[in-house]
């Protein structure tokens, strides 16, 4: 009986995930993040990556993770920059057509907590690390002061200041400092949300009623 060759197209049996075409690094790369984004959202926590659950997750071996990411803490910024896209995204789309400022505001803030309540694991990578080079308690800092990722990252955060920028100009708001508010602002709205992550049934009040009164309070909105 004539012995048949195994097709050499036709990866053998256990062998792994078969190695990328030309031009398809980018589609891996993607893989890996992706991988790592189900972890985070099934496990709640970043602990849950690591390179070699990210790797079984994804279907590929740990040591080709090492082509497009240097270590863990890489595929975990790729994962940051999604998550802070994603969440311009939502501020910026709750405020479009809303053309009364402080309604605009009051949008904005409403779908930053929205995003911190219903994606917790993706909200605690994003502002529940701790980083190295940080400014020590009471140390200024200019945005322009920021590595580059960063400003970019904070684009979110840069709507709200606008936001209450917008509400000064329409002699909605007595705020005369709207970045200084607005970080006092961005502040509250993470403890509100910190607080209903952390501290579960807690008698808070609602939380869309803590957003309002928060805007109204900082933000010194004048009716």
């Amino acid at each position: 009986m004539k012995s048949h060759s195994p097709d050499p197209a036709t990866p053998a049996a256990g062998a792994g995930r078969a190695r990328n075409r030309r031009g398809e690094g980018v589609l891996l790369r993607d893989e890996i993040v992706a991988a790592a984004e189900r972890l985070l959202e099934r496990e709640g926590t970043e602990e849950a990556l690591t390179l070699r659950s990210v790797a079984r997750e994804a279907g590929i071996s740990a040591p080709s993770i090492y082509t497009h990411f240097a270590d863990r803490d890489a595929i975990l910024d790729a994962v940051l920059d999604i998550a802070f896209e994603r969440l311009l995204r939502l501020v910026t789309q709750s405020t479009e057509g809303v053309s009364d400022p402080v309604e605009r505001l009051l949008a904005g803030c409403h779908a930053y907590v929205r995003f911190g309540m219903q994606d917790p694991a993706r909200y605690r990578v994003l502002f529940g690390r701790q980083r190295a080079g940080r400014p020590g308690a009471g140390s200024p800092v200019d945005m322009s002061d920021l590595p580059e990722v960063w400003r970019r990252r904070l684009d979110a955060f840069m709507v709200l200041v606008s936001g209450v920028r917008a509400c000064v100009e329409a002699g909605r708001s007595a705020s005369t400092d709207p970045f200084a508010d607005a970080s006092t602002l961005w502040t509250s709205l993470h403890g509100a949300v910190t607080m209903r992550q952390f501290v579960p049934g807690f008698p808070l009040p609602p939380l869309e009623r803590t957003v309002d009164d928060l805007v109204h309070r900082i933000a010194l909105i004048q009716s």
